[in-house]
C-alpha cells in the first residue's frame, strides 16, 4: 500500500475561504456546483468533497452555523433544515446551478431541500445504490461503506431509496478515520484513516459474498476509493462520481458537428458507360 507524502495533516494546510468568488477548476464563476458544508475543523484532503481541489469545475462552499458532525451524523441532524435552506439559498444567489452537501447523512434533508431550492439538489451519495443495482451483473448488489453503521438508520436509507437489505460495513472498529472525523480533529493520519476504509471495505466484500460494487456514503472517504478498488477489486463510487454526473446533466457537453450542412443540394450524379454500381 502507496504510504502518503504527508503522514499526517493538520487543518490548517486545507483552510480555505467558505465564502466569495468560486473557487475549483474551470471558469470562475460557470457553472459552480455550490457546497453546504459542515462546520468542521478536519483537515479535507484532495478527494473530499469540501476540497476546491477535488473539482474540475468552479465550486462555491458555504459553511451551515452549527451542523457539526456529531449534531448530523449521531442526532439525526435535528433542528437544522431551516439553516441549510437558508444557506442553498445564499449559495443559489452566488450563483451556483445545482447543490450538494458534505454528509451523506444529509439524504434525510433530500426532499425538504429539493422542494425548498430552485435548482437541482444532490444531498448524498446513498442516492446512486438503486442505479448502481441496476448496472451490477446478476445476483450483485450494491454494499454501503459508512462512517456511523450505529446511526445509519432506515430513515436515511429510505429517504434515499436504498433497498432494505442492503449490505452496510463501517469503519467504526478502525483506529483513525471514524474518531478522527465525528470528533471532528484539527489533524488526520491518511495512512492509517486509508487502513481502516481497506479493512472495512474488505470486510464488507468478505461477509456479503453477493456484493458487487461499494457505494461510499461519507463524503470523506473520497481520498481512498482507489484504495479500495485496488484492495477488492470492485467498482467504488464516491459522492465526488456522483457530482461529477450531476453537474454534466447541468452544463452538457457541447460537440461539434460532423460536417457543416452544404449550402446548396449535391448535382445528381449521371453514370457514365462503363460504370457499375
Amino acid at each position: 500500500m502507496t504510504r502518503s507524502v504527508l503522514p499526517r495533516l493538520i487543518a490548517p494546510w486545507h483552510t480555505q475561504r467558505m465564502k466569495g468568488p468560486a473557487q475549483g477548476g474551470g471558469t470562475p464563476g460557470k457553472g459552480a456546483i455550490g457546497i453546504l458544508m459542515l462546520e468542521t475543523r478536519f483537515p479535507r484532503v484532495p478527494g473530499d468533497v469540501g476540497n476546491p481541489l477535488s473539482w474540475p469545475f468552479p465550486v462555491i462552499r458555504r459553511e451551515v452555523p452549527k451542523a457539526t458532525t456529531d449534531l448530523v451524523v449521531r442526532q439525526g441532524a435535528r433542528g437544522l433544515l431551516p439553516a441549510f435552506i437558508e444557506a442553498g439559498h445564499a449559495l443559489v444567489d452566488e450563483g451556483a446551478i445545482g447543490i450538494t452537501t458534505t454528509c451523506g447523512f444529509l439524504s434525510l434533508m433530500q426532499a425538504d431541500l429539493s422542494a425548498a431550492l430552485p435548482v437541482p439538489v444532490l444531498t448524498s451519495s446513498l442516492l446512486q445504490v438503486g442505479m448502481i443495482n441496476r448496472l451490477l451483473p446478476g445476483g450483485k448488489r450494491a454494499g454501503i461503506l459508512t462512517i456511523s453503521a450505529s446511526t445509519l438508520t432506515e430513515e436515511h436509507l429510505r429517504a434515499a431509496d436504498v433497498p432494505k437489505g442492503t449490505p452496510i460495513g463501517s469503519t467504526e472498529e478502525g483506529t483513525e478515520f471514524t474518531k478522527a472525523i465525528l470528533s471532528n480533529a484539527p489533524s488526520l493520519d491518511v495512512d492509517a484513516a486509508r487502513a481502516d476504509l481497506v479493512a472495512a471495505a474488505l470486510q464488507l466484500k468478505a461477509t456479503h459474498c453477493d456484493v458487487g460494487a461499494i457505494v461510499l456514503e461519507c463524503t470523506n472517504m473520497g481520498p481512498y476509493a482507489a484504495d479500495i478498488h485496488r484492495a477488492t477489486g470492485l467498482p467504488v463510487y464516491s459522492i465526488i462520481d456522483a457530482v461529477m454526473w450531476f453537474r454534466a446533466g447541468l452544463t452538457p457537453q457541447t460537440f461539434p458537428s460532423a460536417m457543416s450542412a452544404p449550402s446548396e443540394p449535391p448535382a445528381p450524379h449521371i453514370a457514365a458507360v462503363g460504370d457499375h454500381p
